[in-house]
């Protein structure tokens, strides 16, 4: 309970901030001091060791976009996993998101609602790349929510994150369907691995 109070707390902060770039080192502060802190981390015990960031790449304005949530067909998905059972999800829409493509916008069919919009990019399970499920760019039943209006969501490339299933194999995560799948690079956000890198910093 009290890693969702602080993940959602997390980003109520993150979207009080007027700039940005700002915005991203604030997270970036809070994610990490929560994976190095917290009990509920995902951290594996000898992934603790050592521990002095996730590998996030610098914040770059041009990743980021408020984009429409545009109509398209009805899909279902049913998703077991290991922890949560099977989470239901509806499709609401996608967005557009330039240089990259559309990307599906998912709708949590259990009780509580809530956007999920993931990614897996070209660069998914590369060395030196991104996770190889995909990532996270919007779970807004878990707090992950840059905000928007009732049409439009804020669509930060920047702020895309691994699911728990990428540091700990006893999660089973939602990850990437096809309509969310790219076949392009996105070189920011979180990459593979733990320990952040000098060359992401």
């Amino acid at each position: 309970m009290d890693w969702r109070r602080r993940t959602f707390d997390l980003y109520r902060r993150v979207r009080a901030v007027g700039d940005p770039a700002e915005a991203h080192a604030l997270w970036r502060a809070g994610r990490d001091a929560m994976f190095a802190e917290h009990p509920a981390s995902p951290l594996l015990p000898e992934d603790t060791v050592g521990f002095t960031g996730l590998p996030v790449a610098a914040y770059d304005p041009d990743w980021r976009f408020e984009l429409a949530v545009e109509p398209t067909e009805p899909a279902h998905l049913d998703v077991p996993t290991g922890t949560d059972g099977i989470v239901a999800f509806d499709r609401v829409g996608l967005v557009r998101v330039p240089d990259v493509g559309p990307l599906d916008v998912w709708a949590h069919a259990g009780y509580g609602g809530g956007l999920f919009v993931p990614v897996k990019d070209a660069d998914a399970g590369r060395p030196g790349g991104t996770y190889g499920g995909g990532r996270y760019l919007l779970d807004t039943i878990k707090g992950a929510d840059l905000g928007g209006t009732p049409d439009s969501l804020v669509v930060d490339l920047n702020f895309a994150y691994n699911p728990s299933c990428a540091y700990d194999p006893a999660w089973a995560c939602p990850l990437a369907p096809p309509g969310n799948t790219v076949p392009v690079p996105i070189p920011v956000g979180e990459r593979s691995g733990v320990v952040a890198a000098e060359d992401v910093r």
